[in-house]
């Protein structure tokens, strides 16, 4: 299948799923039979550290990294991590921002600020992207207990980006039903809820 190239980085700490959505996102493109090359950061997923993903689309030969300015899609899992991603946007782009707060040690211990949610959205303004921010605080409940962030959060994705001129919610949900048979209605659930769950574009 030919699809146009579209470049995805992703960034988060480790414990939030960050792999999981490329995982997912990858096996779509194999069930499709897209081009598609996933680098992961490799030895930082412990709870906490710093994880990066990066999924290049539509390409038979290409490089690992993505280029700074160049990638169609910024994903941050965590406020302070979507710092070190705007660089790799592109003027034009789009950056979905899950506002999830985990300060690192120096913050906590009063030695180093914390950025504020006008700060990141300048910083991707002035980069000439568009973004699109979804709250942590309004997770939905599946039978008294908390959904998957992550799995809501494609929701989001998919709702919000041009990603889903690639990839459909049909794709994902067949994707994940089959990597989770046993939570599938949860999951499902989940996606429903991301796809209508309020998007910030402006503060």
């Amino acid at each position: 299948m030919s699809i146009k190239k579209y470049d995805i980085y992703i960034v988060g700490v480790g414990g939030q799923g960050v792999l999981t959505i490329a995982d997912i996102l990858t096996s779509v493109a194999f069930t499709r039979e897209m081009p598609v090359n996933y680098y992961p950061t490799k030895g930082m997923a412990q709870r906490g550290g710093f994880v990066k993903v990066q999924l290049r689309f539509g390409r038979s030969n290409v490089g690992p990294d993505i280029p700074q300015n160049s990638a169609d899609l910024v994903i941050s899992m965590e406020r302070s991590e979507s710092l070190k991603a705007v660089k790799y946007l592109k003027k034009g782009g789009e950056f979905f921002l899950y506002d999830n707060c985990w300060e690192p040690t120096a913050v906590m211990l009063g030695k180093a600020p914390y950025p504020t949610l006008k700060e990141v959205w300048q910083e991707v303004t002035q980069a000439g992207g568009a973004v699109k921010c979804l709250s942590n605080t309004d997770l939905p409940l599946y039978q008294g207990k908390r959904i998957r962030d992550n799995i809501y959060i494609l929701g989001g994705i998919l709702q919000s980006t041009r990603l889903k001129e690639i990839i459909s919610k049909d794709d994902v949900v067949k994707a994940v039903t089959e990597k989770w048979p046993k939570v599938a209605e949860s999951n499902v659930f989940a996606i429903e809820k991301g796809m209508h769950s309020e998007i910030k574009t402006a503060l």
